[in-house]
Parts: structure tokens; C-alpha cells; sequence
């Protein structure tokens, strides 16, 4: 009978003992594969965050903050000094305007209500209840101008958006999830009096791709219809910056830039230089510091699922390790014969090498079964706790925010949302994690087995 024939006749033995060794090394081996899923998937975690959130640097006029404020809107010529800045990879441009009942036969989606009667009559208007609400707030309402205008119905104003780059919709007012649902997307540089409906402004006016509309006096045709995800991006209106530009008769105007940095960490860099180039003219911010805060909790899971993967292998060796010296122990005599009758070293370290790859093989199929069940339940464990402390939802700056408002997704839902799979790189770790063990195990035992002398072990039996 050959080496590794008697080798994996000798793991079962003794099946009480084999049965018990090979499930507290299935759980050491599930326990590595569990946490190199957690470690994988937070890195890509990490790897998605760092590409997409936080990497991007906000101008915007100075001064001004959504349509708020005031000063004066950017040119084209001063961002473009911004564009050839170190590690900026591009630039997003927009103008964003507002369409009313003057200049647009558009009608808007959102109902004013109670809120949008109190912001109208804040924005600097005199606005009083309409005699046929009773005095009530939440009915249509009429307001005057200071000039004597009276009894017009207030009527929210429709947000279009000239932009560079139609489906990013983080620079927009409402941001958003773009999802383009008929239609087609105009190209970057277009020119053409086409547009991009809101699912909900679209129902509202009865339009359909191909459809036509008016505003700032031209006929504008719906090239496509989207849907954002929220209420208010779906009552926007996306052209071809150009064309607001020309139609709202503010050529080379911009209300905003963003712009895309090559890495996370270079945007403090990019943030200073871009400031230091427009000066006064622009309000220059970024959020390094949200996206360093959503990376933190992921960093120190990945520290954790890392220390825990080191550490159950380590347990998993020693734990074939002190087997496998019990094993030659008890079996002192058997190794003496096996030496007295011509077996060198070699061969017997063999043999007892492959018993305890045996054990640890069969280890690894279960350990691989409980990978793959407690992966994923694990891994959102260990998100949860970290993203307890962190708070998500959209947000802008406090200052010189401009058109601009960056969505996050929601840190903690983009936590949540981590998946851990089993591919088939995990089954292969799982079997080399399971040969080290065996392979680590066995050294200390080939130890023992070499000084066992076949002339002292018969004289002791």
C-alpha cells in the first residue's frame, strides 16, 4: 500500500475523532472564507465610494445658493481655467433657468400648496389668500408685485437645465437617479432645441417623444423622457447648454461646474487650486471630508474582517497541528516498525502528511458550505454596526452651493447595500487556506516523526 493510500485510510481511523476534528475545522475554515467575503466586498465597496463619491469639486457664482442670492453667473472663459488644472479628468457645465407661465406654455407638475405659497410670498412679493378660499393657505392664492398686480394665481415655475453632460443629474437642483424611460439622450455638444421631460412634467402636458413645446418663445421637440426618482427632478426640463444659453439670451453664462477628480485624494489639492484661480468669483467647495467619513466605517471593517481571516487561520493550523502531534504520539510504536522495516522519513512524514490533508479537505467542504451561508449575513453585521454612526441622505454645502447639490445615495444605504458573493476565487481560496492548514500543521508533527528511533520505541514496548 502506497503512501498517500494509507494516509487518507489512516484519517478514518478513529471516526469519532475524525467526525469531531473535521467540524471544528469546517468552522474555522468557514469562519476564514466569511471574512475574506467581507474583506472582498467592502474593498470594492471602498474602491465604488472613492470612484464616484467625493471626488468631484463644486464652483458656483459667488454668492449665490440654489436660485437664492445673488451676484453674477460664471463664463465660460473663467472655467476654463479650472479645466487644465492638475488631475481635474473633466469638467460638467450648466445653466439652470426657470420656466413661468410668461415664457413657456409648460405647466408645472408640483402643486404649490401651503409651501410653495409661503415661498413665493417670501421671495419678496406681497401675497394674500384669494376671496374665494375663505382665507384659507392651502388653496390657490393671488399675490401683488408692489406695483398693484393682483389676483394671480401663483403657479410653481418649471426648472430647466442646460448641461454638458444630461444624465448626471447630481449637479441639477433635485438631483436624482437618471433613467431614461423613451427616447434617446442628445449628444454633450448638441446645439438643437431638443429637451429631456421629467416623467411627471411629461404626464402633466400630455407630451411623448416627438412631441413639441414652448419656451423663451421657440418651439422646443422632447427627445426623450426620464424618470429621477423624486418628485421635483421629474418636473425639470434638460437642453443642450448651448441652447438654454441662446434661448435665455445668456450666452457663455454658467451657474455651475463641477469638476471630476482623477482620485478622493487629490480634491483638497484640486479645491485650493480652482479657488485660488477664480478668486473672488466663485464660491469653490467640495466634500472630501463626507466621502474620508463614509470610507472610515468601511476601512475599519475591512482592518477587522482582515485580523479575524489571519486569525481563524491561525486557529485552524493549530488546531490540525496539535492533531496531528497527538496522532504520531499515540502511534510512536507504528512509526518505529514502519522505520525498522526500511520506511525512511520522507515516507513517513508522507504518510502523515496525507492523513492530515485528508482531514483538512474534508474540513474544507463543509467550511466552504458555511462560507458561502454566512458570508453575506456576517458581512452585513459588521456594516450595520459601522454604519450606525453614520448619517446619509442627500446634502450641499453650507455655503456657495450655487445650482449645485451632490447626492450621496445615503452613506448608510449605500453601507447597506454591500452584497457579499461566492465565485469560484472563493472556493480556490478555501482549498489553499485548507492545504496551508494541513501543510503548516504537519511541519511540527515531521518534527517528532524524524526523532523517533525504531531501536528505542521497541525496547519501550
Amino acid at each position: 500500500m502506497n503512501v498517500i493510500t494509507r494516509g487518507i485510510r489512516n484519517a478514518f481511523r478513529n471516526v469519532i475523532r475524525t467526525l469531531s476534528l473535521v467540524t471544528i475545522l469546517g468552522l474555522s475554515i468557514g469562519l476564514s472564507l466569511a471574512m475574506l467575503l467581507a474583506h472582498q466586498a467592502v474593498g470594492a465597496k471602498i474602491d465604488s465610494v472613492k470612484a464616484s463619491v467625493g471626488n468631484t469639486v463644486s464652483v458656483s457664482p459667488a454668492g449665490v445658493r440654489g436660485f437664492d442670492g445673488g451676484g453674477n453667473a460664471l463664463t465660460e472663459t473663467e472655467v476654463a481655467k479650472v479645466k487644465t488644472l492638475a488631475h481635474v479628468t473633466s469638467v460638467t457645465e450648466s445653466l439652470s433657468d426657470r420656466l413661468t407661465t410668461t415664457n413657456t406654455n409648460l405647466v408645472s407638475a408640483i402643486d404649490a400648496g401651503s409651501l410653495g405659497q409661503r415661498f413665493a410670498g417670501n421671495s419678496g412679493q406681497s401675497f394674500t389668500p384669494r376671496p374665494d378660499t375663505g382665507g384659507a393657505t392651502g388653496g390657490p392664492s393671488s399675490f401683488s408685485t408692489g406695483g398693484g398686480q393682483s389676483n394671480v394665481s401663483f403657479t410653481p415655475p418649471v426648472t430647466v437645465v442646460g448641461s454638458t453632460d444630461p444624465t448626471n443629474l447630481s449637479n441639477n437642483v433635485g438631483g436624482g437617479t437618471f433613467t431614461l424611460k423613451s427616447g434617446k439622450v442628445f449628444a454633450s455638444n448638441s446645439t438643437e432645441n431638443v429637451a429631456l421631460l421629467g416623467s411627471t412634467l411629461a404626464t402633466k402636458n400630455n407630451l411623448k417623444v416627438g412631441s413639441t413645446f414652448t419656451a423663451y418663445g421657440q418651439t422646443v421637440t422632447v427627445a426623450g423622457i426620464f424618470d429621477a426618482g423624486n418628485t421635483f427632478s421629474n418636473n425639470q426640463v434638460i437642453m443642450p447648454l448651448v441652447a438654454v444659453q441662446t434661448l435665455s439670451s445668456q450666452a457663455g453664462a454658467l451657474t455651475s461646474a463641477i469638476l471630476n477628480v482623477d482620485s478622493v485624494e487629490n480634491v483638497a489639492s484640486v479645491t485650493t487650486a480652482a479657488s485660488t484661480t477664480l478668486g473672488s468669483v466663485a464660491d469653490v467647495t467640495n466634500d472630501s471630508t463626507r466621502a474620508q467619513a463614509s470610507v472610515a466605517p468601511l476601512q475599519n471593517i475591512q482592518t477587522i474582517s482582515l485580523y479575524s481571516l489571519i486569525g481563524s487561520v491561525i486557529a485552524g493550523a493549530v488546531i490540525i497541528l496539535m492533531t496531528m502531534v497527538m496522532i504520531v504520539r499515540e502511534r510512536r510504536r507504528e512509526i518505529g516498525v514502519l522505520k525498522a522495516i526500511g520506511a525512511s522519513n520522507v515516507k513517513v512524514v508522507g504518510q502523515f502528511m496525507s492523513e492530515a490533508i485528508t482531514l483538512t479537505m474534508l474540513s474544507a467542504v463543509i467550511g466552504i458550505v458555511i462560507g458561502a451561508i454566512a458570508g453575506n449575513p456576517i458581512t452585513k453585521l459588521l456594516v450595520n454596526n459601522a454604519s450606525s454612526g453614520t448619517s446619509g441622505g442627500p446634502t450641499g454645502g453650507p455655503g456657495g452651493g450655487g445650482f449645485v447639490r451632490v447626492q450621496f445615495g445615503g452613506i448608510g444605504r449605500g453601507l447597506a447595500n454591500i452584497h457579499a458573493a461566492v465565485g469560484f476565487s472563493i472556493i480556490l481560496y478555501g482549498l489553499l487556506a485548507a492545504l496551508l492548514i494541513a501543510v503548516v500543521g504537519s511541519a511540527v508533527s515531521a518534527f517528532f516523526i524524524a526523532k523517533v528511533r525504531p531501536a528505542e520505541v521497541m525496547r519501550a514496548e
